[in-house]
């Protein structure tokens, strides 16, 4: 009995220690510490050196230099940069499968591919606008991703957007009066949708423009519900219609005529969102030629199958020259460069968004990194373009509560780097880890 009294203490002796060390190895490794990092915060200030990054759990805990490493697991990242990272505040996703964007491809297994896709190219929240369908909502996949529940990029939605009679794109709303509106919004405000968008376009003549009084009417009701209205543009008097009447973001660029001045103060005093999509606009005629990065693995990497071989193929090159439209879509795109600058040195708020996902050669992960770099071509710094892509287009969002910037509580959303994007905007392709809620859940694209 004796002995048997002495194993069992024995046994509880070694259960204790077990715990003990247990408790003990996990306050050793209760915090990470990316360490000597060059710091890029999305404030827009000039980047620091040699700094240290805690993260605690999933969000950001400390930052300075030589922080204290006890209890730690350190990762030493000297020569690599550490932004925040990036949100897209313009995509679609889940009908584009290959070459065909139609709804039978809107799966919950194409949605989440396509969200993994945004996150390996550092991408972490996006904003479908307007296309998403009813399974998004009703199996729950919008809720549990935005609520940090799947895998790969959260996706914030638009819902329903708002089109013109006979303009069948999804699931639409496409009121012929602005009577039928206040029901539709009713309907629409039950999603919760993060905003409301508007397709106010002709399509350069292919499609009937929305009647002046429906999307009054929208913004009025989106308005009564709290929501904000985004507008898909193009046209500079459809834009300045759309600001006198309390739009809250413009989609697009507008790509038609410069932007006055008057427009310019407009948009600033009514601190409407400007998302300039300019990869949208290169994509409609690159392909007439044959691009740079055409054979670039990073671009490579986010084609889907079948879309390489397409714009490979014999003839491509030269439809899209002949494209009737070519010639309409180069002015588009040199208009939309100047107009971008010219609202950013007015202080209009300038967010990301590409529109990629639309159509198979608006490529998902891909066109967010070309759009850094053709604001920089518009005439950003490399810092304002990220600034747009991280701080601004979370406020566009409304998420920058907790994403945008590296901040002390803060969610531990990181794109790290090899080399500086500060000096040339090409280096945030070159990616070594994407941090999502202080996990490591990729090392950036793989080669096809």
């Amino acid at each position: 009995m004796l002995l048997l009294k002495r194993l069992l203490f024995l046994a509880c002796c070694a259960l204790l220690l077990a715990s003990c060390n247990f408790r003990k190895e996990k306050t050793q490794t209760s915090s990470i510490l990316l360490q000597d990092v060059l710091l890029i915060d999305g404030n827009g200030g000039a980047p620091l050196m040699h700094m240290d990054v805690r993260i605690r759990a999933d969000s950001i805990a400390e930052i300075g230099r030589k922080l204290d490493t006890q209890h730690t697991l350190v990762i030493p990242m000297s020569g690599k940069t550490v932004m925040p990272a990036l949100t897209s505040a313009h995509v679609h996703v889940g009908s584009l499968k290959g070459t065909a964007n139609k709804p039978e491809n809107y799966t919950r297994n194409n949605i989440l591919s396509q969200l993994k896709k945004y996150a390996d190219y550092g991408i972490t929240n996006i904003l479908v606008m307007g296309t998403d369908l009813p399974m998004l909502f009703q199996s729950g996949l919008r809720d549990s991703s935005v609520n940090n529940l799947l895998p790969g990029a959260r996706l914030f939605s638009a819902g329903y957007g708002f089109g013109p009679p006979g303009f069948n794109t999804g699931h639409l709303y496409q009121p012929q009066r602005a009577d039928q509106v206040p029901a539709q919004m009713d309907s629409l405000a039950q999603l919760r949708p993060a905003v409301v968008k508007i397709w106010v376009d002709d399509f350069a003549g292919h499609s009937r423009k929305m009647d002046t009084a429906v999307y009054r009417a929208v913004i009025r009701e989106a308005h009564k519900h709290g929501l904000r209205v985004a507008a898909h543009v193009y046209y500079l008097a459809d834009a300045r219609r759309l600001v006198a009447d309390g739009v809250d973001m413009l989609a697009h660029s507008i790509r038609d005529s410069v932007i006055d001045d008057n427009l310019v103060k407009q948009m600033k005093e009514k601190k409407v969102i400007y998302i300039p999509t300019l990869a949208l606009d290169l994509f409609s005629f690159a392909y007439a030629g044959m691009p740079e990065w055409i054979n670039d693995p990073f671009f490579k990497a986010a084609l889907e199958p079948g879309v390489y071989e397409m714009i490979t193929a014999p003839g491509y090159s030269a439809a899209a020259k002949n494209s009737p439209l070519y010639a309409r879509n180069r002015h588009g795109f040199e208009t939309a460069l100047k107009n971008l600058k010219k609202l950013q040195d007015a202080g209009v708020l300038i967010a990301m968004g590409t529109d990629s996902g639309a159509q198979p050669i608006r490529v998902q992960g891909f066109s967010e990194h070309m759009e850094l770099a053709l604001m920089v071509q518009a005439g950003l710094t490399p810092l304002q373009a990220i600034t747009a892509a991280t701080k601004n287009a979370a406020h566009a969002l409304k998420i920058n509560a907790q994403f945008g910037t590296i901040t002390p509580g803060k969610k531990a959303d990181l794109l790290i780097i090899n080399g500086n994007p500060a000096t040339a905007i090409s280096n945030t392709r070159n990616i070594a880890a994407v941090y999502k809620a202080g996990r490591q859940v990729s090392k950036g694209p793989k080669a096809p």
